[in-house]
């Protein structure tokens, strides 16, 4: 009876290991979307609607509808049986907030690119970035309804990715799917993959 109780509370006194997972990609991919749809937590936002002073600024085009942005981060957590929590830091998109980004960054496993095919190139400064700085990742394409649909292997030659680069197509919408990109970015940095 007493090694049962002293089992529990080993468990209990167990330190939480925590690991941190960037949401990057270009404006209005679905970053804040991603992390609302998988975090078991209310997520903190720091979205601020976008005033006249971004026009020009901000390139809108193909995300006109959008009224809010990112200005620091968006985070939430998922927790597996009380010894590992993932901790998901959803960057901002546009290059005025960059500066932020190596402090995010710092102790990350991994990464995902969102991207939009609609504006593909916006894609390329997070791919660099992560690549630069040898932090895994994978890109997740976020399949918008009424967007033209690639396959994934048109999607890493548009990108010109290392052929060990996962891609793989998501709903940022979706937990599930949300989820299973997640899982990929796990596999790729417990792989050992620096890119």
């Amino acid at each position: 009876m007493a090694s049962a109780h002293s089992e529990v509370r080993s468990t209990r006194t167990q330190p939480l290991m925590a690991l941190k997972i960037l949401i990057a990609g270009g404006f209005g991919v679905g970053k804040t979307t991603m992390v609302g749809a998988v975090s078991e937590i209310r997520p903190l936002r720091t979205e601020e609607y976008m005033t006249e002073a971004s026009r020009g600024v901000d390139d809108a085009e193909g995300v006109e509808q959008k009224t809010t942005t990112t200005v620091a981060i968006d985070f939430g957590r998922i927790t597996f049986d009380n010894r590992l929590a993932l901790y998901l830091f959803g960057t901002p998109g546009q290059d005025r907030f960059w500066f932020l980004w190596d402090d995010i960054a710092r102790g990350a496993l991994g990464a995902v690119v969102l991207a939009d095919t609609r504006r593909l190139e916006d894609s390329f400064p997070a791919v660099d970035y992560f690549e630069r700085r040898e932090i895994p990742f994978v890109i997740a394409v976020n399949c918008f309804a009424g967007s033209r649909r690639y396959r994934v292997d048109q999607v890493a030659a548009a990108l010109e990715l290392d052929e060990n680069t996962p891609v793989v197509l998501c709903d940022a919408r979706d937990r599930s799917s949300a989820k299973q990109v997640l899982i990929a970015v796990v596999e790729r940095a417990r792989r050992g993959e620096p890119r």
